[in-house]
């Protein structure tokens, strides 16, 4: 199973796309406001408004053999350690090995945006590369879940 945290997801369709390709169930999860797919692999799973129901949902159910799409770092920490195959829309593949220094980082950089609320900017432009490596890494952890 795929386990898509939808709601800001720019990789939606490289999922659904990789997933037909496999034959492998899709749960896009969000708050609505998205569009229903028609493919049979993909489920619209709508969870109620509020913070973070999206991911509680997605951690109560992920596990080993699954794979989460997740830029949210403490869900794609929660879904390491349940034994899923977490990915972040760029392609990075998170672990056990580096989840844990991803979460430290993505603390501080919160930390310095509090200290400094002038700072501008944000992260960079998601582009071509991105979609490009996104679906190779997926391609991966797809296979290797499979066992093929």
């Amino acid at each position: 199973m795929i386990y898509v945290d939808a709601d800001a997801c720019p990789v939606k369709a490289e999922v659904e796309a990789v997933a037909t390709r496999h034959g492998t169930a899709v749960a896009m999860v969000s708050n609505g406001g998205l569009r229903p797919s028609g493919n049979p692999l993909v489920e619209m799973v709508y969870v109620t408004e509020g913070p973070d129901e999206a991911d509680k949902w997605i951690a109560e159910r992920c596990g080993a053999g699954d794979v989460v799409i997740t830029s949210d770092i403490p869900l794609a920490s929660k879904a390491v350690s349940a034994g899923a195959c977490v990915l972040k829309p760029n392609g990075e593949v998170l672990t056990e090995r580096n989840v844990g220094q991803a979460l430290a980082t993505r603390d501080l950089m919160s930390d310095l945006r509090a200290a400094d609320p002038f700072r501008q900017g944000g992260g960079k432009p998601f582009g071509k590369a991105d979609r490009a490596r996104f679906r190779d890494a997926l391609e991966r952890v797809v296979r290797q879940a499979k066992g093929s």
